[in-house]
């Protein structure tokens, strides 16, 4: 019994069910070219067993292009190419986890002592987050997920679909390419997204270079990567992680529903701020109106009785000196005539100027220049549609009249209105 230990790479099955791959030194730091590789054929009745015991195993490890494994089994000859192979007949799952579960120990303390794990947690998400740029393979579930919850919302989503391969061992390459392009299209947040699958089928998402490209980005990124047990790197290097695309899409139409909560709050705050205002001014006006209506007409009468008492003095002295000094009451009456007048102009004067004011603030004003007062028949005064459902007689004073209908259909106040994806 043989155990190698190396990197996958060129695997291809068989009609008959056989794989065949190569095993690659993943140590070796020269060109694919100079690589030591062993070929290495797994026949279909060992694949059967070899695929039954990963399944017992939790079927956390799949066999893929690019993951690091340790496999069994006796050498030999390969007799049409003169060369030799590995027949293959176990494999050790607990070699790859560990290798995964240790780079991802690595990476994420690198990533805490720089300064990069929450950095893109720390970008601010836009109030209305509504321009999207989807990152995922085209055709998959995950893509159909995420675009179906944002349809469904009824939100006017804007989404900027990127192709990226999400298993095998371009995957990375492609997945940081679709980012960075994503970041340079001014969207307001990236969606990346991808179904679920063996820890070994998301390996890439535990990529060093994925990571620190999620980190620099100015555009928050939010993941939905359908893993069941431990985060990946991207995960926890993103904005914010999600179990699956479907869950990351719903996340986002959240903050939308919740930004048009805030500004419906807002609006109702402001609408019922400027009805009390217009409710107290109305009240003030009427109250001032009164006022100076009634001091104009207390001092108005205050003239008027000062005149009458100064005539009334002047007839009593008249009537009393009439016989004894006419002259001299022709002469006191020439001086009296014209303070009398001035004191009935100034009076005159202060009685138009006081009506002048009262009319400006007089309701009858309003409602000559086009205003109208609409009552229930009880007399209520209507502020809003809803007091008056359909049916009600309501009675419209205008300037010269009143007017009574009946309410067919009372409009509430428009919504903010909804666009479709």
């Amino acid at each position: 019994m043989t155990w190698v230990e190396g990197e996958l790479r060129n695997l291809s099955r068989s009609r008959a069910g056989h794989v065949y791959f190569d095993l690659v030194d993943a140590e070796h730091t020269g060109s694919d070219a100079t690589r030591p590789s062993l070929a290495v054929a797994l026949f279909n009745t060992d694949r059967l067993r070899v695929n039954q015991f990963l399944a017992e195993q939790g079927g956390a490890v799949r066999m893929s292009d690019g993951i690091r494994v340790r496999v069994g089994g006796r050498l030999g000859t390969y007799a049409a190419r003169s060369s030799l192979q590995l027949v293959m007949d176990r494999i050790d799952p607990a070699f790859t986890l560990g290798l995964l579960g240790q780079e991802r120990t690595r990476l994420l303390a690198a990533l805490t002592s720089e300064g990069l794990l929450r950095a893109n947690a720390g970008i601010p998400l836009p109030a209305l987050p509504l321009s999207v740029a989807l990152v995922t393979s085209d055709g998959s579930a995950a893509h159909a997920d995420a675009l179906d919850e944002l349809r469904r919302s009824g939100f006017g989503f804007r989404v900027s679909f990127l192709d990226a391969r999400a298993q095998g061992a371009d995957a990375e390459a492609s997945m940081v390419a679709a980012l960075l392009t994503a970041a340079s299209l001014g969207v307001d947040v990236i969606a990346l997204v991808r179904g679920g699958g063996a820890a070994t089928d998301l390996v890439t998402f535990d990529s060093e270079t994925l990571a620190r490209t999620i980190a620099g980005l100015g555009v928050p990124v939010f993941t939905g990567i359908g893993h069941e047990t431990d985060r990946s790197v991207a995960d926890q290097v993103a904005h914010s992680a999600h179990k699956t695309p479907t869950a990351a899409a719903a996340a986002l139409v959240g903050a939308v529903r919740d930004a048009r909560a805030q500004v419906h709050d807002a609006w109702v705050a402001v609408r019922s701020g400027a009805r009390g205002r217009l409710v107290r001014a109305d009240g003030q006006l009427g109250r001032a109106g009164h006022r100076s209506g009634s001091a104009a007409l207390r001092r108005l009468d205050r003239h008027r009785l000062a005149v009458d008492h100064q005539v009334h003095r002047l007839r009593t002295a008249a009537s009393r000196g009439a016989d004894a000094d006419a002259a001299a009451l022709e002469a006191l009456a020439r001086r009296v005539a014209p303070a009398a007048a001035r004191t009935l102009e100034r009076a005159d004067d202060v009685v138009a100027t006081r009506a002048a004011r009262a009319a400006v603030h007089d309701p009858t004003a309003a409602l000559a220049r086009g205003w109208s007062i609409t009552r229930t028949e009880a007399g209520h005064l209507l502020r809003s549609p809803d007091e008056a459902p359909a049916g009600t007689t309501i009675v419209t004073t205008l300037a010269d009249g009143t007017v009574h209908s009946t309410v067919q259909r009372a409009t509430p106040p428009t919504r903010d209105r909804q666009e479709d994806t």
